[in-house]
């Protein structure tokens, strides 16, 4: 992206910096929420967005960011849009596939073939038109799109194959999709809310568990679990979502603002996570960690042939069009 040193800059510039003298307190505050750690970039970079848009909207609006599930789980805080109890969201393509099934393609296992297959994905007329549907069935906007990383399995022996998921009770986010991988490759999965994984791997509830190698540390897993198994199987990604409600209270002038600025938002963070993404391996072998080489291959066939069963919540055109993009 040609912008993306720009705008990294410019957000990193404000982190730093603090933008300071601090402006004075803006006349709304938008609450932002999700569920991850203060120590995160998602939070870090969006709490810099304050500053950004008052600065945008001369202090008619500024952002309070709200972490690690302080205004509920994510399910709640997807459901808080439309309420008004929350007014911006990070949140997965897979809760939002709750509200409209074909934006979730996007978080599906193995949907794409890299990174920067997902990366000119997020670019794409067809992302265009998935956040338009979202848009038409909820009221809610979608104005950014944020790399989460590649999500891993974390467990207590080596994952090598399907054959080693074979009965694995292993945790995932609380949305349906979540489950085709495990699903597909013989595992158990356990729908459990972010804030209680810790205690469940630590107590032996479930398993295993899978993120990406930046929130593996964020979260502290590696604590409770000995192997980190590179399975890669979802390219995954938060939505920033402006809930209708407080959207729709704003000028036109204002939405665009709010816009450009989550946009900053997403090239602050998706730039922290690749470089943690690069990074982290060895840093968990420092650790004492297994960080575990996978053959994704065997993975990736026995995934493939739920992409368009029963568990899809998109059309075969829709997943034609995703596949297709160069």
């Amino acid at each position: 992206m040609n912008t993306r040193t720009i705008l990294g800059t410019t957000v990193s510039a404000a982190i730093l910096l603090g933008l300071a003298p601090a402006m004075a307190s803006a006349e709304t505050k938008l609450k932002w929420a999700h569920v991850y750690e203060a120590s995160e970039p998602y939070h870090t970079c969006a709490v810099a967005a304050n500053d950004l848009l008052m600065e945008a909207t001369e202090g008619r609006y500024g952002i309070e960011v709200f972490p690690a599930s302080s205004l509920g789980k994510e399910v709640d805080i997807n459901e808080g849009l439309g309420f008004g109890t929350v007014d911006i969201i990070y949140t997965g393509q897979l809760f939002a596939g709750l509200s409209y099934g074909p934006i979730a393609i996007g978080g599906a296992p193995f949907m794409f073939r890299d990174w920067d297959h997902w990366d000119k994905f997020r670019n794409s007329d067809l992302f265009g038109e998935l956040a338009q549907g979202y848009t038409d069935a909820t009221g809610h906007h979608i104005t950014a799109m944020t790399y989460y990383g590649a999500r891993h399995v974390t467990s207590n022996k080596p994952i090598q194959s399907p054959a080693d998921m074979e009965g694995l009770k292993i945790r995932v986010p609380n949305a349906p999709l979540y489950m085709m991988f495990p699903e597909a490759t013989g595992a158990n999965p356990a729908p459990i809310a972010f804030a209680e994984v810790y205690l469940a791997l630590q107590q032996g509830t479930v398993d295993a568990q899978e993120n990406p190698l930046p929130t593996i540390q964020a979260k502290k897993f590696y604590e409770v679990q000995s192997d980190i198994n590179l399975t890669g199987h979802i390219t995954d990604a938060l939505l920033t979502i402006v809930g209708g409600p407080a959207w729709d209270s704003m000028d036109e002038a204002d939405q665009q603002a709010l816009s450009d600025v989550t946009k900053e938002t997403a090239v602050c963070a998706t730039d922290a996570i690749l470089k943690a993404e690069s990074e982290l391996a060895d840093w968990f072998r420092g650790e004492g960690v297994n960080v575990n080489e996978v053959d994704r291959g065997p993975f990736i066939e026995a995934v493939k042939t739920m992409h368009n069963g029963e568990m899809a919540s998109w059309d075969q055109e829709t997943y034609d069009r995703l596949q297709s993009i160069e």
